[in-house]
């Protein structure tokens, strides 16, 4: 299938990398064009590259300087041949306890929004997330999909330590921290399992294109899920998802 065309940029990144740019839209058509050209590109160089897809843009990291021009032109090309396959990304279902120890920003939520605890929570495990990104720190995804209804800001002043697994929602989206950390989402519950392990042979099992939908534990059903996963006995369940 012929994919959409969209207006694209081309910039330097530094003398080995360039930067490939799609118009300001936060959308999962967007996305679909990134990670049809990336497979594209990732076909022609193999492994002569590396690729970062993100919300509207796409780095391509060489392992080499390159001469921008040339390499510009063979992208150009390769963009107008890309064909769209329909994705069949990962659904991970995650745990969240959403307990007041977990969720200390969920009352301020609640009088903001004039939204109930219990909506909110409700509201927030409904939704299926598309991960657009993943970065700020190594397996932090950012959700999008969040309902309007619990869209609430960003803190003015961050908070200088998140502790791991941290729920949050900045704006339109939300995320779990993967390690602790300075940061300035609200914090509404928390999840045991771990976003990324450094010794693994797939440190960050998440994709960018990958689905999350989270449902709600209570906080010994947390206690022990964290224990299973220290222990490495806990599997976390997947499903392709079909749209």
């Amino acid at each position: 299938m012929q994919s959409e065309n969209f207006e694209i940029t081309f910039c330097p990144y530094g003398e080995s990398a360039v930067l490939i740019n799609w118009p300001k839209e936060i959308s999962t058509r967007t996305l679909s064009d990134v990670m049809d050209f990336k497979k594209i590109i990732q076909e022609h160089f193999k492994s002569l590259c590396e690729l970062v897809p993100s919300y509207q843009s796409l780095l391509v990291i060489f392992r080499q300087p390159i001469d921008f021009e040339k390499y510009v032109l063979t992208l150009r090309k390769l963009y107008k041949k890309r064909v769209h396959t329909k994705p069949e990304p990962m659904l991970w279902h995650v745990p969240v306890c959403y307990d007041f120890d977990f969720g200390i920003d969920l009352e301020e939520l609640e009088a903001a929004n004039k939204i109930s605890v219990k909506k909110i929570i409700k509201l927030h495990t409904e939704a299926v997330y598309t991960v657009f990104a993943i970065g700020f720190l190594p397996g932090f995804m950012y959700l999008g999909g969040l309902p309007e209804d619990i869209h609430f800001p960003r803190k003015a002043e961050p908070r200088q330590k998140v502790c791991r697994g941290s729920v949050g929602i900045a704006g339109a989206q939300t995320g779990v921290y993967p390690q602790e950390s300075p940061g300035g989402w609200n914090l509404i519950g928390n999840s045991p399992i771990r976003f990324f392990e450094p010794a693994s042979a797939n440190p960050c099992f998440v994709s960018v294109g990958d689905k999350i939908r989270f449902f709600e534990i209570s906080k010994s059903m947390h206690e022990l899920i964290s224990i299973q996963v220290s222990t490495g006995v806990f599997e976390l369940a997947k499903e392709v998802w079909h749209g």
